[in-house]
């Protein structure tokens, strides 16, 4: 599997997440689509969703529900593209959402593994591929982000690093969608900084290629830990998202 091949996939799958055609994301003008959550898309999408904001780096694919339409369509044409995604412009969305009751939710970045530059990164302890059947006794707080308790039966591989018959660092993956598994990492805290999340992460990225599937990688853009783990472990920013929900949810979500 190329980069290119890589890319292509991932342009697919994010078309099918937000009802566009992959060619919209490599235009150089702004597409904007009537908002739908597909058969195919991540398992984890969910409506209600007012607007997602989708960017490669070209243009914003903007799948949008008819009656915000014009709130991010002005908003989407006044701005830089990349500048859409951040402060103080974001503001600008997050006024005229909220008077008709939605909040800017999500906000992240994804990364695609390099395949020329990847390869599985050594490690000081015992590293073992673990399979969906080794996780039961695992969903853990340590373990949060490598293995989802809500979504079990997408957590299909994983590799563990052992210190003596200890699990100190987790890597999991969860089959998000048909062609893309998207991978998560833990340490323990006083196992960190040694090189073992690069070491399961890469690790990790190579077995899901191996399966011939492509693995990605996300993380918010203010996660310096992760997003270095991500680029030590091969991997290169590739697209961003934002997304818009209804004012209750993103309530409720802070008052958890």
């Amino acid at each position: 599997m190329t980069n290119k091949d890589i890319l292509r996939i991932a342009m697919e799958q994010s078309a099918a997440d937000i009802n566009c055609k992959a060619s919209d994301f490599l235009c150089e003008h702004h597409v904007v689509v009537t908002s739908c959550v597909g058969e195919k898309a991540r398992k984890y999408y969910r409506e209600p969703i007012a607007c997602n904001l989708v960017s490669y780096g070209n243009n914003i694919v903007a799948s949008v529900r008819e009656e915000y339409k014009d709130i991010v369509e002005e908003y989407i044409g006044r701005y830089e593209f990349y500048h859409c995604f951040e402060t103080p412009n974001m503001h600008w969305l997050e006024e005229r959402l909220s008077k008709r009751g939605q909040k800017v939710c999500f906000m992240a970045e994804y990364y695609l593994p390099d395949v020329e530059k990847l390869r599985a990164l050594p490690c000081d302890y015992e590293l073992k591929v673990l399979e969906q059947k080794d996780f039961a006794e695992l969903y853990q707080p340590q373990w949060a982000n490598a293995l989802c308790e809500d979504r079990k039966q997408l957590d299909v591989l994983g590799v563990g690093a052992y210190d003596g018959g200890k699990l100190i660092g987790l890597s999991g993956c969860s089959a998000d969608c048909d062609t893309m598994w998207q991978i998560g990492v833990d340490v323990l805290p006083e196992y960190r900084r040694k090189g073992i999340a690069s070491s399961l992460t890469s690790t990790l990225a190579e077995e899901i290629l191996k399966r011939e599937k492509v693995p990605f990688y996300c993380s918010a853009w203010s996660n310096i830990r992760s997003v270095r783990n991500a680029v030590k472990s091969g991997f290169l920013p590739a697209w961003v998202e934002m997304t818009a929900k209804p004012a209750e949810m993103v309530n409720e979500m802070n008052r958890q």
